[in-house]
């Protein structure tokens, strides 16, 4: 049932129309030809960000963070707002720590994007304010089917809606009024990985009242199913479903107060569905126990995308080494009616393929969580990350292994608004090495980009490709035969596309120039002309720092047709 529903929206459904350019020209999602930019200051903006502990957003903790985003270079810091604090009292904002975190990334020149910490974090209500939390009657929660409390707050409940929606539209009326024209803030996350743990769904007597009555229509005519119950409409999906449209309502309703006073592009962020482990004898995760049950997962994005039209991006979190699931889930989530956006990823060494991937896929941004875990605030930059790093697995000490977010965001960070131009005109594409796949091949519209991982190998050695499959390429289209090269531990090649061979066999590809350089506020400036052996067998990139290269190529005979006749 939901892999029809899912296929009935995508095909049935009307065109999305993303948030244009305001008067003020506030940020906002382009879409262009299916492929997505997040406009800032009317240019497009790749998010090259690290997101900060959840309890780090508090003055103490702060300096820690910064260096820790200083090092990863990256661009953006996703900082969590705190409803428990910025509303203690009820009716009474406190807005310090959210000044505090607007000032501090202006002087060290990072944009934020704030994750509000509201009704949901990690499917349970750690953040609610205490005066919530301690009037369940007032503000209900979620009830089991046996009648057991939870943790989480109802999402049927319209006094636990408009409490959320008072203090969100409170919080972006504020983030206008002082960054409302300097744009430090680019984006909103609504809600933490909503849904519900402990429960399929909520059964509190109102819950189960709606959950007993019939579909909303508007979702039955979006879904393009019959109108019904829920058990008529959804079977044995039903519980579930129910969830997602309770949640998905709930916080579009959130969203919607908040656009009304700030409309930032606002994202949901996702603990989706992990596969169960081949030795478990069921063949699914369970709703509400494996993954918060209601949120945006793999099955329930038609009823999201149906039921909350304020949120722009359904955002999927991933913490698996399984490179088979994350091709899968950005498969899932890259649509033509959800930008690519991964605003968690752990830091470990398979971070450098996850990352090249979803930037081939169109994304918008990544980021890895944690960047400043258990950092004194006193400690250098360079040793913060370093720390953080090797928790994950991500570093040895103070040796950076292959793959991890600063190598990756330190190739991009001064070339990232032409990087996220080029995926706005779909002209860039990547390849990541892949077990047995030493060898891949990119096609682009005037050539093939052939990508060698591990190549050239020392002479003598075998076999090709790179022990941890680090391996990973970009190559985008500036002209008809002119490119922009960078890759780690490969060598990329370029021929005619074998149907401009068919028409024309005796032609070959020749490089004319290759310019290391770099994008300085908008400009190519070169460094130095590549030649000898760093061309050889096309462009190498084996350095733990590899440039920026663009490419000049020009088309020869590949034979003397006189000669070549009488060799014949």
């Amino acid at each position: 049932m939901k892999k029809f529903l899912v296929a009935a929206l995508v095909l049935a459904s009307t065109p999305i129309t993303f948030a244009r350019a305001q008067t003020n020209d506030i940020p906002h999602i382009e879409k262009r030809d299916n492929h997505f930019a997040l406009i800032v200051d009317g240019k497009p903006f790749f998010v090259l960000g690290g997101q900060i502990n959840n309890s780090s957003a508090w003055a103490a903790t702060l300096p820690g963070a910064w260096s820790a985003a200083e090092a990863l270079h990256a661009n953006t810091v996703e900082a969590p707002v705190y409803w428990e604090q910025i509303e203690s009292t009820k009716g009474a904002f406190d807005f310090g720590n959210v000044d505090l975190l607007i000032n501090q990334a202006r002087e060290h020149h990072l944009h934020l994007v704030l994750l509000w910490f509201g009704t949901w974090k990690n499917g349970q209500n750690h953040y609610v304010p205490e005066w919530m939390k301690s009037d369940p009657k007032t503000y209900p929660r979620e009830e089991t089917s046996y009648g057991k409390l939870l943790d989480v707050m109802s999402p049927n409940s319209a006094t636990n809606m408009d409490a959320d929606k008072h203090a969100f539209a409170a919080l972006m009326g504020h983030v206008k009024s002082i960054d409302g024209t300097d744009h430090t803030v680019i984006m909103v996350q609504v809600e933490n990985e909503s849904g519900s743990v402990g429960s399929i769904r909520d059964f509190a007597p109102a819950a189960q009242k709606a959950f007993e009555g019939d579909v909303p229509a508007n979702l039955a005519r979006s879904l393009h199913v019959a109108s019904g119950t829920w058990m008529k409409t959804f079977g044995a999906d039903a519980d579930e479903s129910f969830a997602a449209y309770s949640t998905a309502h709930y916080i579009n309703e959130v969203a919607a107060a908040g656009k009304a006073e700030y409309p930032l592009p606002m994202y949901c962020n996702v603990w989706f569905a992990y596969p169960v482990h081949a030795l478990e004898n069921r063949d699914r995760p369970s709703a509400g126990q494996d993954y918060p049950s209601g949120g945006p997962q793999q099955g329930n994005v038609a009823i999201w995308k149906a039921a909350a039209p304020s949120i722009d991006i359904l955002a999927p979190d991933f913490y698996s080494d399984d490179f088979t699931l994350f091709r899968n889930i950005v498969a899932t989530y890259h649509r033509a009616d959800n930008p690519l956006f991964i605003p968690e990823s752990q830091m470990g060494s398979n971070f450098g393929r996850y990352f090249f991937y979803a930037l081939g896929n169109g994304a918008i941004g990544f980021a890895p969580f944690g960047i400043d875990r258990s950092a004194p605030v006193t400690q250098p930059a360079d040793q913060v990350l370093a720390q953080v790093a090797s928790a994950q697995g991500g570093f040895s000490g103070a040796v950076v292994r292959p793959g991890t977010p600063a190598e990756n965001f330190a190739l991009f960070g001064a070339s990232e608004q032409e990087i996220a131009q080029l995926n706005l005109d779909g002209k860039l594409l990547t390849a990541v090495e892949e077990k047995g796949a030493a060898r891949q091949t990119i096609h682009l519209a005037s050539a093939d980009a052939v990508v060698s991982f591990g190549f050239p190998q020392p002479d003598g050695t075998y076999p090709p490709g790179t022990p941890s499959l680090q391996g990973r390429a970009m190559v985008a289209q500036l002209g008809p035969l002119n490119f922009l090269v960078t890759g780690f531990d490969a060598s990329v090649s370029f021929t005619l596309p074998s149907a401009e061979l068919t028409k024309t066999p005796n032609q070959q590809l020749e490089i004319l120039r290759a310019e290391e350089g770099q994008y300085v506020g908008g400009v190519w400036q070169v460094t130095r002309i590549l030649n000898g052996d760093q061309t050889d067998r096309g462009l190498n990139f084996r350095s733990a720092t590899p440039p920026l290269v663009r490419i000049f190529l020009h088309t020869l005979p590949l034979y003397d047709e006189a000669l070549h006749r009488v060799a014949q």
